[in-house]
């Protein structure tokens, strides 16, 4: 899902996905040369944050969908319909879920009565105008001298430099 949706929808958005945050579960934890899931992550550059054990509120959003879905879509579905096989109970999950991006709205953080996708859509040039590599862009780490301009354009101002002085001396 990751290699086939996930990535694919933020680079159609111009938007490297740089981070994901899982569970320590064996199906996302191992030697990172030998786990598939570390190995793709670590092939695509995407930094890998894994919750703390037995604290699930770390990971609360995703705990709150667990409980939204289990409450919205499978007690439900589970009362209407006999599955015969995954098949079916995955399609019927995939239009739940484009109900749940595209038309149900949240009142929950960030989203404001919007649905996730229209709050997505309205935070991408914020996102685009954070991206690093778009901030240093201008000064590519390897010319010294751009390196030099960018550092001489930060602004310092209240930064303690007797400390840096202090160190170097001993």
């Amino acid at each position: 899902m990751l290699n086939d949706k996930i990535v694919p929808f933020f680079e159609q958005n111009d938007i490297r996905l740089l981070r994901v945050l899982t569970d320590r579960g064996t199906e996302y934890c191992g030697n990172r040369e030998e786990h598939e899931y570390q190995l793709y992550l670590a092939l695509e550059d995407i930094d890998h944050t894994k919750t703390k054990a037995k604290s699930p509120q770390t990971n609360g959003i995703c705990e709150r969908f667990h409980r939204t879905i289990q409450e919205e879509f499978y007690a439900v579905a589970f009362r209407k319909k006999l599955y015969n096989n995954l098949d079916d109970l995955q399609k019927d999950l995939n239009s739940w879920l484009n109900y749940y991006n595209n038309h149900r709205t949240h009142t929950g953080k960030y989203c404001y009565g919007k649905t996730p996708m229209q709050t997505f859509k309205d935070s991408l040039p914020l996102a685009k105008d954070k991206l690093l590599e778009k901030i240093m862009q201008p000064y590519a780490l390897n010319d010294n001298k751009k390196m030099a301009d960018f550092t001489s354009q930060q602004s310092f101002e209240g930064f303690n430099w007797s400390a840096i002085s202090t160190l170097s001396d001993s």
